[in-house]
């Protein structure tokens, strides 16, 4: 099996070369924005999921086949914290290129001081934080019964104290629940604490995992950086990183399958090859075309082709 996929396009990494250590939806976490649906695996348990070396191998194949990528990125279908050789992945990367190797992580591990040893050596580390207290942080990231808000935060702050490279800490904002000024304003008490390098805020601009989460708009995002200081930034893709170039082409591949039959993100994963990271920025880019429409069949969700 492939655990690599893209070069996927991204306004904060450029092209990144996702690599998935965990199967798909295995993650501490059921946030109810996830753009991949439900978690179906939550556990905080670690686990060898994967031999390291097929892995391994797996991005060196991948490099040849592709122009140079700006960032390896672990990431992909859960939480790659959970994969408990996570070090010999980073390091076998490392030794085989200079390519900088990111992790992207939801963060909730990492009072545990195995895994902020484990990660030391990444070239830049990009956690989340969603709540500023723990209400809030169990309605929206859903967690393992084993993680908590405190473990969470202190966690982060600690990773600050150890981890010499960049971190940037992901902000994702829920419309009628984490936009308002007084939750901003207790997560960026803990921002302080983790003392990132840059502030990322994010929403729902793809179809998320529950119906009820709401999109920030553009200008009220700006109007909530303006919250967090000068290192804060907006990363939510309103401009459609995928609609150019040759990522536009496969979004038409996208739309030439629909256009024949109705499919699930799973049967256009499968039918394209393609990551279901991938296929849920292509599908909500032709959607926001006004191209294709999304229906309910049983208890699947499918799309057409207008």
């Amino acid at each position: 099996m492939s655990y690599t996929f893209g070069p996927v396009p991204s306004r904060r990494l450029g092209r990144s070369l996702g690599v998935d250590l965990v199967p798909f939806k295995t993650c501490t976490f059921d946030c109810i924005y996830c753009q991949l649906g439900k978690t179906t695996d939550k556990r905080m348990d670690r686990k060898t999921f994967f031999a390291p070396r097929d892995i391994i191998k797996d991005v060196l194949r991948r490099l040849k086949e592709i122009p140079r990528p700006d960032y390896i990125t672990l990431s992909g279908s859960g939480e790659p914290t959970l994969y408990s050789p996570i070090e010999e992945i980073i390091s076998g990367i490392k030794k085989t290129t200079d390519i900088p190797v990111v992790l992207l992580t939801n963060g909730s591990l990492f009072w545990i001081d195995e895994i902020r040893a484990a990660v030391k050596e990444a070239d830049l580390i990009i956690p989340s934080l969603d709540a500023g207290d723990k209400n809030i942080f169990a309605y929206v990231n859903r967690p393992h019964s084993g993680i908590s808000f405190e473990k969470t935060v202190e966690g982060l702050c600690r990773l600050r104290e150890t981890y010499k490279n960049p971190i940037w800490l992901e902000v994702f904002l829920i419309g009628g629940v984490t936009d308002i000024r007084g939750e901003i304003l207790k997560i960026k008490k803990w921002a302080d604490c983790i003392a990132p390098d840059r502030i990322q805020l994010n929403t729902a601009v793809r179809i998320p995992a529950e119906g009820f989460v709401d999109m920030v708009g553009k200008e009220k995002m700006e109007e909530l950086r303006s919250l967090f200081g000068k290192k804060c930034e907006v990363i939510a893709d309103y401009s459609k990183v995928h609609s150019v170039g040759e990522f536009r082409r496969t979004q038409e591949d996208v739309l030439d399958l629909l256009k024949r039959r109705p499919c699930s993100v799973d049967d256009i994963s499968d039918g394209l090859n393609l990551h279901r990271n991938e296929t849920a920025k292509y599908v909500q880019e032709l959607m926001d075309r006004h191209l294709i429409k999304r229906e309910m069949r049983g208890n699947r969700v499918l799309f057409f082709a207008h």
